[in-house]
């Protein structure tokens, strides 16, 4: 992965959600149109399914109508826009407009930030994660600590109430490679050709991580959450389950 002035860039797609995840459109060139119809495009706001949140969902627009989008996803080095079946498909080397699905980008906007609150009320290591619209998990190496959920519901509604700041940084992969514990999550890293990382960084000290994924702007705008069912997943792990009020 290169990275870009405006955002990282895959071997053939600016990623323009990386800089800013709430762009909701863009005008791009069709790069290709692969043998499935999926569709690669030469810039993007559409995020590919990585890190345990969806990709995007939305329409691709074109002067004869849109083709709308039901996954996007990475398949090598490209993001590729996923549509419906029986569509008509873009002309290579044409112009397009991507638009996602705002609201049900924000949704997980919302709750992707709200995981990171989550890792930092528990401080062991994150073993797996999901991130959905309205309901998201994570799962930890609890060892010896006890989680207690009434507990958790307080100060992750305490940190979304005290509304943090949260802000992308890029650190050298140096620097990164000198501070281990911002790869919260013990099985998944960065790529390892990657010299730069992007971190999310919430307030001064609540929670920073390296992490690919979008997220709002504060942590006032995630709303209320609840701590629902802690499921037993085996002798050290548990599973967080979190759900957004409304």
């Amino acid at each position: 992965m290169r990275d870009g002035e405006c955002g990282a860039v895959t071997e053939r797609t600016l990623e323009l959600f990386r800089d800013d995840a709430y762009m909701r459109n863009c005008e791009a060139e069709v790069i290709e149109v692969n043998e499935r119809g999926g569709i690669v495009l030469d810039k993007t706001v559409f995020y590919a399914t990585g890190g345990g949140q969806p990709g995007d969902v939305g329409s691709v627009g074109l002067a004869s109508g849109e083709i709308s989008i039901g996954a996007t996803i990475r398949v090598g080095g490209d993001i590729v826009h996923v549509p419906f079946e029986n569509q008509p498909a873009p002309t290579p080397g044409g112009e397009v407009t991507a638009t996602i699905d705002w609201e049900n980008r924000h949704l997980l906007m919302r709750m992707h930030t709200a995981t990171h609150l989550l890792c930092s009320v528990v401080p062991c290591g994150v073993t797996g994660g999901s991130v959905g619209p309205t309901k998201s998990r994570i799962d930890f190496d609890l060892a010896d600590h006890i989680l207690d959920k009434k507990h958790l519901n307080e100060e992750i509604n305490r940190l979304i109430d005290e509304n943090h700041n949260v802000e992308t940084i890029w650190i050298s992969r140096e620097e990164f490679d000198a501070q281990p514990q911002l790869a919260r999550t013990m099985t998944v890293k960065p790529p390892a050709d990657a010299q730069r990382i992007r971190l999310v960084k919430i307030g001064e000290d609540v929670d920073i991580q390296s992490c690919g994924g979008t997220h709002v702007l504060s942590t006032g705008e995630i709303g209320r959450l609840r701590v629902g069912k802690i499921e037993n997943k085996g002798a050290r792990n548990r599973r967080v389950n979190i759900h957004l009020e409304e």
